[in-house]
């Protein structure tokens, strides 16, 4: 009886072992995708624009998503949170398209008949001509036009900022209530690195926006066509000598996109000093 159990035993295990053996793959087997190698990170070198910037203080980022390659000067100030002043307008334009508030570029508000520190907004103005201009007053209709839901969920789907609209009518710094908001000096913040990732998500076709609607906020956006090579993008001036220029480059359908900022109380800034030095270190 004993060597029966013995002999049962021994047959139970050389039954066993061809199935143990199968738990290990071959070498030359694929291994489980829980094991495939991990996706590469995201490359990062740090650039000097000194000369761009002409010993202005401010910053730059860059990047290339054929190459998933990000370009960095003065990358801590890169990761700092402020306000997106007027460079707002390129969202807020999605936003009023998408809500059907705009139509395209031809939309128009109509003028108040106050008279503002901006000649050109003094008249009525169509989406193209605020847009160029940076109307504030427009915009401002924009936004109370959308809602503060809708424009709350569309920064959360992009991601944008800090997403703070808690003071919708802005700061109050302008006089005019129409020429203060949310975006302007406020509660909203957003960093040059997000501004760079919210543009690539937009424009690589991985926002809640419709081909169309990228496509109409393109037009108006574009800055200078040297034929090989586009530049679009939008200002953005704030108090205390601040400046924004953020925007992408085309050529040869490849884009490259790209914020900088600058912020340096010994001068007086703006979203052009902005803009010249995007456009010099981009050559």
């Amino acid at each position: 009886m004993r060597k029966r159990w013995v002999w049962g035993l021994i047959c139970l295990l050389l039954c066993l072992l061809p199935a143990c053996g199968q738990e290990k793959p071959a070498a030359n087997d694929v291994p489980p995708a829980s094991e495939s190698p991990v996706e590469a990170a995201p490359q990062k070198r740090e650039a000097d624009f000194s000369a761009a910037f002409g010993g202005i203080q401010g910053c730059a980022v860059l990047y290339d998503p054929g190459t998933d390659q990000w370009t960095f000067y003065q990358e801590e100030m890169c990761r700092q949170r402020v306000s997106p002043c007027s460079t707002f307008k390129i969202v807020s334009t999605l936003m009023g398209l998408h809500t059907g508030v705009l139509s395209g570029p031809e939309s128009t508000m109509t003028y108040s008949g106050l008279t503002y520190p901006v000649a050109a907004w003094n008249q009525n103005l169509t989406l193209e001509q605020a847009f160029q201009s940076s109307c504030v007053w427009y915009f401002r209709q924009v936004i109370d036009q959308v809602g503060r839901q809708a424009v709350a969920e569309q920064l959360a789907a992009l991601s944008y900022g800090n997403q703070d609209i808690s003071q919708w009518a802005g700061s109050g710094q302008n006089q005019s209530q129409e020429l203060n908001g949310f975006w302007i000096d406020s509660s909203l913040k957003i960093s040059p690195v997000e501004q760079v990732q919210v543009l690539a998500e937009i424009f690589q076709g991985e926002s809640p926006y419709t081909p169309e609607e990228v496509a109409t906020l393109q037009k108006i956006m574009l800055v200078q066509d040297q034929g090989e090579q586009q530049v679009y993008g939008k200002t953005g001036t704030g108090f205390g000598e601040t400046g924004w220029f953020v925007g992408f480059t085309q050529e040869n359908g490849q884009k490259t996109y790209f914020a900088v900022y600058l912020s340096d109380e010994s001068r007086e800034i703006s979203g052009s000093d902005a803009q010249a030095v995007a456009l010099a270190l981009l050559e």
